[in-house]
């Protein structure tokens, strides 16, 4: 049997799925079950769409209760080191960098993938700017050729 995938995460990654599950199984569950009693006493159920929207609705929701439970199964909690972590890159490192051929300064946090959000800050491990990062120190110039285009950045602080 192969080995079961472990998913990455930050403490506070993993805190947000179990608060996720939470949310659905004790206040979403509810609410889609009285969607459901709503529609069905309507009347025939053979052309209700408001029954069909609330049965959508509850597999939506059950399925996203069961991915959330595999996750947090097999979630391992990203530690690093603390000396390790200001002295280079590492999972959940914050690292700001400077893009070396627009001149712009950007922070991300290195996170597993389930817990990856760029648009604010969350930058996944798996990215080929991440994986550029990966054990490099402040002031390294670091080329990102995992991209489309390959450009190079410089490492300002670690976190």
């Amino acid at each position: 049997m192969a080995q079961e995938e472990k998913f990455l995460v930050t403490k506070e990654g993993l805190d947000e799925l179990v608060k996720e599950h939470d949310h659905l199984i004790h206040v979403v569950r509810d609410e889609v079950i009285i969607e459901l009693q709503e529609a069905r006493a309507q009347g025939d159920l053979s052309e209700n769409a408001d029954y069909d929207a609330a049965r959508e609705h509850q597999a939506q929701v059950e399925a996203r209760i069961r991915d959330l439970e595999a996750m947090i199964a097999k979630a391992e909690i990203i530690e690093g080191d603390k000396k390790t972590k200001k002295k280079a890159v590492t999972l959940g490192s914050t690292v700001t960098i400077l893009d070396m051929d627009s001149n712009e300064e950007e922070t991300y946090t290195i996170v597993g993938s389930i817990e990856a959000d760029p648009l604010n800050g969350k930058l996944s491990n798996i990215t080929p700017l991440a994986v550029a990062l990966m054990d490099h120190k402040t002031n390294d110039i670091v080329e990102v050729s995992g991209a489309e285009t390959p450009y190079e950045v410089k490492i300002l602080s670690i976190k």
